[in-house]
């Protein structure tokens, strides 16, 4: 992309709207636009953000065995009466009605729709065990929202639904999904700390939080430093077998949100095990049995020819909310710090003295070579401002071309997290980003 062509809005002020980093710095960078309360429009750079942490999700529900389809964003009020949930959802749910006054909802999360659709598949024990995705944009008319798309009312999920035989086979699915949310998280450069959790409105009595730590976080958590300590790329099972011990090495440690928080438990801690930080939530995981299959009316045929009722699962991950999470976990005064995975762009290359043949030329060799992973600021600007605004959007590399380095084909290549500078060939600039 070329910024002389790019639509790239950024900002030199905050704005006032703006309370925490997340939200001002993806407002100066040009990633979104607030168009209503607690609704945003995902501009270019933004979406291509949004995009590859989606594309990690996806990659890593794949690799766990789910399934993905689409389901649609609106749904019919009577699946929700089914299950009981229709009026004790609250006014979170946005109800609707169509032209023939039949009653609708825009959907908040989608239990009750995945159970009606495998209804009308599944009909024998053979039929399972399964695990259904999709990664779709829902609402929930948050009554303050706030904090960009931190909390926002419209946004973009990833949910997943899992179908079992039997609670054991049910418990397997849920240690598969624990498992891929550790990696998932990883991926992005993110420590998600996994704490036992209150399952509200979803139901049955088993649930994590996925929970990384940001000052901003809205809400207090307590967990151990050998928690801290561990690495989820380390333990990266195939998903077969016995999933228990590797679920194990992660919930022996104390790790709890304020909700769930056990001050004896805390006190029998080592003084210096205990880290007690402010916390984000990512992605939760439940498991609730038959709540949904058994009042919907979900039975297979067992291996005896008796009727089994499904034991189910669902799995959450805030897509557009991790964005603004990695944000709160990776900046500083100057702006956002991409980690390489889900960076808009790899490197901006900075030409400063656009119009100088060499320059140009060098420039170009680079964003020929480097393609759609390279923003190219071939403006006519002052030098401070293409640094400033790199700095500011977080690409993970600068590669900075004056008439000097360019006279000797030579490339300052900076790192933005670390500040470190390279005095490199324009061959082995190319390769090292491309490295990353």
């Amino acid at each position: 992309m070329r910024l002389s062509r790019a639509f790239l809005p950024t900002l030199k002020e905050t704005p006032a709207e703006a309370q925490i980093a997340s939200h001002r710095l993806m407002l100066r960078a040009g990633m979104v636009r607030q168009t209503s309360a607690g609704i945003y429009a995902w501009l270019p750079a933004g979406l291509r953000v949004l995009q590859k942490v989606g594309q990690i999700v996806r990659e890593e529900q794949d690799r766990a065995g789910a399934q993905e389809i689409l389901m649609p964003t609106i749904q019919n009020a009577d699946l929700w009466r089914q299950s009981g949930r229709y009026e004790d959802y609250g006014e979170e749910m946005l109800r609707i009605k169509d032209r023939n006054q039949r009653e609708m909802l825009f959907g908040p999360t989608n239990e009750e729709m995945v159970t009606d659709l495998f209804k009308d598949y599944a009909k024998s024990y053979r039929d399972l065990p399964r695990n259904l995705y999709h990664i779709q944009w829902k609402f929930r008319d948050e009554r303050r929202p706030r904090f960009g798309v931190m909390r926002g009312r419209e946004f973009l999920m990833k949910d997943a639904y899992s179908f079992d035989v039997n609670p054991e086979a049910a418990q397997h699915s849920y240690r598969q999904m624990f498992l891929a949310y550790l990696r998932t998280f990883a991926r992005m450069g993110l420590k998600a700390i996994p704490m036992r959790a209150d399952t509200g409105p979803i139901g049955g009595n088993l649930s994590h939080e996925f929970i990384i730590l940001a000052e901003t976080g809205e809400s207090q958590v307590f967990v151990s430093q050998d928690l801290l300590d561990l690495d989820p790329l380390a333990d990266t099972p195939d998903f077969a077998g016995d999933l228990a011990p590797h679920v194990d090495r992660w919930t022996q440690h104390y790790a709890a949100t304020e909700e769930m928080h056990d001050e004896a438990a805390w006190s029998a801690l080592a003084e210096g095990k205990r880290v007690s930080a402010r916390g984000i939530e990512v992605g939760h995981i439940f498991y609730f049995g038959t709540k949904y299959s058994a009042s919907m009316g979900l039975t297979v045929q067992g291996a005896d020819g008796k009727p089994i009722t499904p034991e189910m699962g669902s799995y959450g991950i805030g897509v557009s909310r991790l964005v603004g999470a990695i944000i709160e976990a990776s900046h500083d005064e100057a702006g956002i710090i991409w980690p390489d995975a889900v960076a808009p762009f790899a490197a901006a290359i900075l030409n400063l003295k656009a119009g100088d043949a060499t320059c140009d030329a060098l420039c170009e060799q680079l964003y020929a070579a480097l393609g759609a992973e390279a923003v190219y600021d071939d403006r006519d600007a002052r030098p401070g401002q293409k640094f400033a605004e790199a700095d500011l959007c977080g690409y993970p590399w600068q590669a900075i071309i004056g008439p000097r380095g360019a006279a000797n084909g030579r490339v300052e290549l900076k790192r933005r997290a670390t500040g470190e500078r390279l005095d490199l060939s324009r061959e082995d600039a190319i390769a090292r980003i491309k490295r990353a």
